[in-house]
């Protein structure tokens, strides 16, 4: 038989320790947050306490010479000094464009040389301007020589050394302090492409403790389509698996990155259109009358045999006259004009195979975003297909573009005339190298965003090229490092506190408790 008054005592113990245990979980509960909220203030306090401060305070300028095959661009930058490896903290001041052609005509003939210094001073003068007096013993400054130098160095290496001792020199005169002027190869013009594109686009971010957490792979980023005059450029983030001759593995802020980047050199909009032309020529029975299917119906242009042979791009036939001049009389013809530009492209070495681009050059499968800048932006917004746009639409437009005369072109687009002519080409080979070479299709042609700018800064490699050579894209970050302004640390700073007034109060709640 049971004893109930045993049984009510059992129970009355139970109850007992199991309300002493409740409270000494609470207390250990309560003591943690305690001392976590301490030690997360005294975390947070050292870091900020410690942020790295500057002994030049204000803004700080970088000046950078892009040397491209067409022309060159004076580029001028500023940023906040105290903010010198934040992200996204880097702007276009002023760019300058030099009149004239690039730097790789300079030793042509010595009018010509005489004139493009005389425009490459009065660029450097205006920017000169912009830059406060104090500031320029402290400004870099650097060029870069694309493809327009690199076919001269394969053509006459001796003038291509001359150009860049002369301006080297002139550089050296100026009240900046000179860092480089060199040819770049094309690797390198598509890999600072894409930095300049994720800069520009917030997706470097730095390796703190915050992202390390909520991002340990880093954000996504946005492939670079770079189009200039000689070459063309496409890069992008890949695996980490992937290896090759044009894989990049590069460490930006701590994350690191696997980028395929290739160049094509003679596939540059400039150098491909006299491709063009010499393809017509070579086939042409009458070099009087050569009939010219991408140019508008109504137009004809007589050009010198050397403008379009002048290149190792091109090869001139036995037949042809160096000195003679060659017309071409416009059809507005769209079918054959896609298939005159799909002619210089070579896609039979990659024909069956996989992953391939042009020339038999390996290529990984496009993923992502990408943005079109340069020739690519300016293709589109003479087509007005800024932005993004289905495959269908740019087919449909380009060839409208391309089926009308030259008297409704200038009617209806305020284009100079000497771009105007050739824009159908234009449209017709970034059609070519988009969905012939680089594989974009129906499916992800809406993937491809053409720009110019992002916060009013150009989208260009110099803008890659400056941060990296004057390392203000490090390769570490420091982990620990939190990205906390000070509002942002006076709410943390609150929140820990009150947890440990509430911790404290509760703990001597429990004690009181305890003692009596």
């Amino acid at each position: 038989m049971i004893n109930k008054e045993s049984h009510s005592s059992d129970l009355l113990s139970r109850s007992s320790g199991r309300k002493v245990m409740t409270k000494k979980s609470a207390a250990a509960v309560a003591a943690f947050f305690l001392l976590a909220s301490i030690a997360v203030i005294i975390a947070i306090a050292v870091v900020q306490k410690h942020k790295r401060t500057y002994d030049s305070p204000g803004m700080k300028y970088g000046i950078v010479l892009d040397a491209g095959s067409s022309r060159t661009t004076v580029y001028l930058y500023q940023w906040p000094a105290e903010k010198e490896n934040d992200t996204g903290v880097v702007t276009e001041t002023m760019k300058c464009q030099v009149k004239g052609p690039g730097i790789s005509s300079l030793k042509e003939s010595e009018q010509q040389e005489i004139e493009s210094w005389k425009n490459i001073k009065a660029c450097m003068a205006n920017v000169t301007k912009a830059i406060p007096n104090d500031k320029h013993n402290s400004t870099p400054i650097f060029l870069g020589a694309t493809a327009g130098m690199r076919l001269l160095k394969m053509q006459d290496e001796s003038t291509s050394a001359a150009i860049l001792s002369d301006i080297q020199n002139y550089m050296q005169s100026l009240p900046f302090v000179f860092q480089n002027a060199s040819i770049i190869s094309g690797q390198e013009e598509g890999l600072y492409g894409w930095i300049t594109v994720n800069y520009l686009k917030g997706n470097l971010r730095e390796k703190n403790l915050w992202n390390a957490l909520v991002r340990p792979q880093g954000v996504e980023t946005v492939g670079s389509l770079d189009l200039g005059g000689a070459s063309t450029q496409i890069a992008f983030s890949v695996p980490d698996n992937l290896q090759g001759e044009d894989f990049i593995k590069v460490k930006l802020y701590g994350y690191e990155y696997n980028v395929y980047t290739h160049s094509f050199l003679c596939y540059g909009k400039n150098e491909a259109e006299k491709r063009v032309l010499a393809s017509l020529v070579k086939s042409s029975a009458d070099l009087d009358q050569v009939q010219h299917p991408c140019y508008p119906s109504g137009f004809n242009i007589t050009m010198t045999t050397h403008s379009i042979f002048d290149s190792v791009c091109t090869q001139k036939p036995d037949k042809v006259d160096p000195n003679r001049d060659i017309t071409f009389f416009g059809r507005s013809d769209p079918a054959q004009c896609g298939i005159l530009v799909r002619s210089i492209f070579d896609l039979s070495s990659c024909r069956g195979a996989a992953n391939c681009s042009l020339e038999g050059v390996y290529q990984p499968p496009v993923t992502g975003k990408f943005m079109g800048y340069a020739g690519f932006y300016y293709t589109a917004w003479a087509l007005n297909l800024k932005g993004s746009n289905t495959l269908e639409k740019y087919n449909s437009t380009m060839w409208k573009f391309c089926s009308m005369n030259w008297t409704s072109l200038k009617q209806n687009y305020n284009i100079t005339e000497k771009h105007l002519k050739s824009y159908c080409y234009s449209a017709n080979y970034v059609h070519t190298i988009l969905s012939e070479g680089y594989k974009f299709n129906a499916d992800n042609w809406e993937s491809l965003n053409f720009q110019r700018e992002v916060s009013n800064t150009s989208i260009a490699w110099s803008l890659g090229y400056m941060l990296n050579l004057s390392n203000m894209i490090p390769a570490e970050a420091k982990l620990l490092r939190l990205p906390i302004e000070n509002s942002v640390f006076i709410g943390l700073l609150f929140l820990f506190s009150a947890l440990i007034i509430i911790s404290v109060m509760y703990l001597i709640i429990v004690a009181v408790r305890v003692c009596f």
